[in-house]
């Protein structure tokens, strides 16, 4: 639709106890969806959006109203929001398509936008040589897993989440400094792609907490970064660019 952009964030780790006030980030976070749903067509949230999600039968956790109240209002009005699973909210089944109209992608989708293609994924595992965290990763999503934490009681599971959550490295407010194209793994995820095939303009990330633009053979890769060490960052495509700026 012309004048109508789209716009890309990942890594608000809603409810995250760490770096900035959780409940002044919701704040920030629903600040920010009003202002770019002023021209927006489309709203991409690339993961991690929940600091810890998990959805029982007839349980949801607790807390996220007004998030949760402005992504539906924004889809009521027929704004466009696609909601990636990461690492910290891949439990997610249909609470939030059924009641909130979001899209949700539970894998790296290629999709064009504005007549160019894009490549989006979260990022967790991608390009990775970590053989213990694909692992662990692949234990997370298994099915069996699924089944033995939901026989969990809500009060002890979405406790245990949580507990899980601030003790990781992320909790620890650490941000790794660029590491060098040859080292950072979400470069190699698209080298890797873009030569198996992938013809995408524009491949953007989440997971990494690090806001990064780099172009390489006419593709533009950027990572996200996040919004509890107060960097607030998102990408914008206005039908003709891409770029990463920041909330203020």
């Amino acid at each position: 639709m012309e004048g109508r952009k789209t716009y890309f964030a990942s890594d608000f780790h809603l409810g995250l106890a760490a770096g900035t006030d959780p409940h002044e980030r919701e704040q920030r976070v629903v600040s920010w969806l009003d202002r770019v749903s002023a021209d927006a067509s489309a709203i991409w949230l690339l993961g991690d959006v929940f600091d810890f999600w998990w959805e029982y039968r007839e349980v949801i956790p607790k807390g996220f109203t007004r998030f949760l109240g402005r992504i539906s209002a924004l889809t009521d009005r027929g704004i466009e929001v696609h909601m990636f699973t990461g690492n910290h909210d891949m439990w997610m089944k249909g609470y939030l398509a059924d009641e909130c109209g979001v899209t949700v992608h539970y894998e790296p989708l290629e999709t064009t936008i504005g007549g160019e293609l894009f490549y989006l994924a979260h990022g967790e595992g991608l390009g990775s040589r970590s053989i213990g965290g694909r692992v662990l990763f692949a234990v997370f999503r298994s099915p069996v897993s699924r089944i033995l934490f939901s026989a969990i009681h809500p009060r002890w599971g979405v406790a245990i989440g949580h507990a899980w959550s601030r003790h990781s490295r992320l909790a620890k407010h650490v941000s790794l400094p660029f590491m060098g194209e040859e080292r950072e793994d979400l470069i190699r995820h698209t080298r890797r792609v873009a030569a198996g095939g992938c013809r995408a303009k524009y491949y953007i990330y989440g997971h990494r907490h690090l806001p990064l633009t780099f172009d390489e053979e006419g593709r533009r890769m950027i990572i996200l970064g996040d919004w509890f060490s107060s960097r607030e960052s998102y990408a914008v495509y206005d039908g003709k660019e891409l770029l990463l700026v920041n909330a203020d």
